[in-house]
C-alpha cells in the first residue's frame, strides 16, 4: 500500500466497539492493514479495548504520536484505561493533562496538520442528529479546519459542504448503531501530497472489498 508516489498515507477508521458489538476486524481488512505502511492513523473513537489501541500503534511502528484518537461515547478510554496506557507509551500528544486522581483521557476533538490541510477530528456523537452537515460545519469552523473527520455516522464517504470537506470512515468492524442496525465494515485511506488529497474508501460488501476513489485539492 505504501509508495513514495502516494505522499503521506493516513489511515482513517473508528467505531470498532470491540468486543461489545463486534468480535474482530474482518479478515480481508486485517490482511490489508499491515505495519509500517502508513505514516498516521486517525481514529474517531469507540475502540473498545487497550489491545485494539495497541494494534493501531503497531501499524505506525509503535509510535503513539502518530496515532490520533478522539473519545467516543462508549469508549473505555473515557475511564482512562487506554489513555493511561498511551501516556506510558509516550503518547502525551493524544491525551489531556490530568491529576494523579483523575486519569488522562483522549480529547473530544483534535486538530492535526497533514500536508497543507488542517484536519479536525471528532467522535461525532456530540452532533445531533449524527452526521448533520450544518452542525458539523460549525464544528469545522470552530476548529479552523479545512477537513473534518467524523465518527458515529455509519455511512462512509467524503462530502464537500460549506467550503470544507467532511470525511466519514464508518465502522471498521461493521458495528451497528442506534440509527443503523445493518452496517458494512469500512475504512478510508488518505494519500496526502501538499495541497492534494486522494481518498480511497474501502467497504466490505458480501465478503468482497469494494474500493472507491475521491480527490480534492486546496486552492
Amino acid at each position: 500500500m505504501a509508495s513514495a508516489n502516494f505522499g503521506e498515507l493516513v489511515l482513517l477508521l473508528g467505531d470498532h466497539h470491540m468486543p461489545s458489538r463486534s468480535i474482530s476486524i474482518p479478515e480481508p481488512f486485517q490482511r490489508m492493514l499491515l505495519p509500517n505502511k502508513m505514516q498516521h492513523v486517525i481514529c474517531t473513537g469507540n475502540i473498545g479495548n487497550v489491545e485494539e489501541y495497541e494494534r493501531l500503534r503497531e501499524l505506525v511502528g509503535g509510535s503513539s504520536t502518530s496515532v490520533h484518537c478522539v473519545a467516543g461515547e462508549y469508549d473505555v478510554i473515557n475511564n482512562g484505561s487506554i489513555a493511561a496506557n498511551a501516556e506510558q507509551g509516550g503518547g502525551g500528544n493524544n491525551s489531556t493533562t490530568a491529576s494523579s486522581s483523575s486519569p488522562p483521557s483522549f480529547p473530544e476533538t483534535k486538530v492535526i496538520q497533514l500536508g497543507q490541510f488542517r484536519v479536525g477530528i471528532i467522535g461525532g456523537h456530540q452532533v445531533v442528529p449524527w452526521g448533520d452537515l450544518s452542525a458539523l460545519a460549525m464544528v469545522r469552523r470552530r476548529l479552523n479546519a479545512d477537513v473534518l473527520v467524523c465518527g458515529a455516522k455509519r455511512q462512509e464517504g467524503v462530502v464537500e459542504y460549506d467550503g470544507g470537506y467532511y470525511i466519514f470512515p464508518g465502522s471498521i468492524t461493521g458495528a451497528y448503531s442506534a440509527c443503523t442496525p445493518n452496517v458494512n465494515p469500512s475504512f478510508i485511506l488518505l494519500a496526502v501530497q501538499g495541497t492534494k488529497v486522494v481518498c480511497y474508501v474501502y467497504e466490505l460488501k458480501d465478503g468482497e472489498v469494494d474500493v472507491s476513489k475521491t480527490e480534492f485539492s486546496k486552492q
